[in-house]
């Protein structure tokens, strides 16, 4: 009988399994050796697909200069630069503080993930200036998101140095004043224009530029004098503002920050997280020294302060799982204004202190919204609520004021809904009370403008009362009742 051949086995790797074939009848994709692909979501498809090695931000100048986009962005940053007389060459001296330069390289893209363009700028590292000898006011205007949203319901149609930023606005601002353009005392980084019927609006923000009116001649015109100034690029109809995502529909324009959202979940690895209707219970109440510290402070702070600007569109960033819902504006909106106040009164279990909120509508349209923890102990729900109040009427001077630049008549005094009925009376009763005479006098503020007719408070139900979402943690229904009262809806090129 003849041995079998057979190859030696280390004792150390074990064998491998022996397949066993399945004997149930049932066919199934094992059997037949059919295998299902992985099915990934659409911004993750785009990431594993779309970026290339080429695309990849260079770190150093020689490597940027061997890929053609790159090269090619940092000619026309050249030649920009050399156009606006950025520098003048003199002859060095040694007691002159030379400051570095820098190239910086980024990758602008649309709305739906694609690249734009290619952007390098050449910056000066203005950390190495002397404060009160090479600059003094580094000040330099910021728009508030409220107007944009203002803008955006009315709208149908060197780098580096610690002055650069202001100097750069200053001479924009010359550029405007002299082709009819005023500023706005209620926003400094808006630009008003009119003249013969002819209305305008300019945003700027630092070097971004939002222009709506309502004549496409005359902002074809003004587009193509500030290009003749300044090294502007003309980008067409507003799709992508400042990480807002502009989408027009047959009903309105629609807001949202998907792209924004979804990039902050990679950096942060949760984009395969699970998703949860709500944060935390409705019952939970946090405590300050709660929990172990975060292993990474300076993610933790950069993670923070991103999600406060993605409140800008989306103030129901605790509702998670919904990266595609926005603010929805509808032009056929009425202009009624109306606000809706609320406190959580000694919420905090640390201090006792309290949270209040207000949003504020333009018809149906969602303008403006607040949630501060208030840094006072209220001696009752009524104080608390009515330092609500104060906080929202404020708001509302600001829009008036506004409105009335921009030209815009409101239909009836603007409305106050509060859920207490003490702070209303309060803000009507203009008699002494001995319980709240501790109360700030600039808190009266609110019962000066009902005095005058300039506010109008009333009583709503708690169960109506929009603004609980800006102060307290809610239950999944009442999240979801308060989501569609608030405007908030899926984008349309989701739904």
């Amino acid at each position: 009988m003849c041995p079998t051949a057979s190859r030696p086995v280390s004792p150390s790797i074990p064998s491998p399994p022996i397949s066993v074939p399945s004997l149930h009848p049932m066919t199934t994709r094992s059997k037949v050796g059919t295998i299902k692909p992985k099915l990934l979501p659409n911004h993750i498809t785009y990431l594993s697909t779309s970026v290339s090695p080429s695309d990849q931000l260079p770190t150093t100048v020689s490597q940027a200069l061997k890929n053609p986009n790159w090269h090619t962005a940092m000619v026309e940053e050249y030649q920009a630069l050399v156009r606006n007389n950025t520098w003048t060459l003199v002859p060095f001296h040694p007691s002159m503080n030379v400051i570095d330069s820098k190239w910086i390289f980024r990758v602008k893209y649309n709305s739906d993930g694609t690249i734009q363009r290619y952007k390098a700028r050449l910056v000066a590292k203005g950390f190495q200036q002397y404060a009160g000898v090479e600059f003094t006011d580094t000040f330099n205007p910021v728009i508030k998101a409220s107007t944009i949203r203002v803008v955006f319901t009315l709208a149908k149609a060197l780098y580096g140095l610690k002055q650069a930023p202001r100097a750069w606005f200053h001479k924009l601002r010359e550029a405007l004043h002299t082709w009819g353009f005023i500023s706005s005392t209620s926003d400094t980084s808006l630009f008003i224009y009119k003249h013969n019927g002819n209305f305008l609006l300019l945003l700027v923000y630092v070097d971004d530029l939002l222009i709506t009116g309502n004549n496409a001649p005359l902002i074809q015109t003004l587009i193509q004098d500030l290009q003749n100034r300044f090294a502007l690029k003309d980008l067409g109809l507003v799709q992508d503002f400042l990480g807002f995502e502009a989408l027009r529909t047959t009903t309105g324009l629609h807001l949202t920050q998907s792209k924004y959202t979804t990039d902050l979940l990679i950096k942060t690895k949760m984009h395969s997280a699970k998703p949860v209707p709500t944060p935390m219970s409705a019952a939970l109440k946090l405590h300050a020294a709660s929990g172990p510290a975060f292993s990474d402070p300076t993610l933790y702070r950069s993670t923070i302060g991103a999600l406060q600007y993605l409140t800008y569109t989306r103030l129901d960033i605790a509702f998670a799982g919904t990266v595609h819902r926005g603010l929805h504006f509808t032009p056929a909106s009425s202009l009624h204004l109306q606000v809706y106040t609320d406190a959580d009164w000694a919420s905090s279990i640390d201090d006792r202190r309290f949270t209040t909120g207000y949003c504020v509508f333009l018809g149906t349209n969602l303008l403006t919204w607040s949630s501060r923890k208030q840094p006072v102990v209220a001696r009752s729900s009524t104080e608390a609520e009515y330092r609500a109040l104060a906080h929202a009427s404020t708001e509302v001077a600001w829009l008036r004021s506004l409105f009335s630049e921009l030209g815009i008549s409101l239909v009836n005094t603007p409305i106050l809904w509060c859920d207490n009925q003490g702070a209303g009376a309060l803000a009507a009763n203009p008699v002494f009370h001995s319980r709240t005479k501790h109360i700030e006098v600039d808190l009266h503020y609110v019962r000066e403008q009902v005095l005058d007719q300039k506010l109008v408070v009333s009583y709503v139900p708690s169960v109506e009362q929009v603004a609980n979402l800006f102060t307290k943690p809610l239950s999944i229904p009442r999240i979801q009742y308060l989501l569609t009262k608030l405007n908030l809806a899926v984008s349309p090129s989701c739904a």
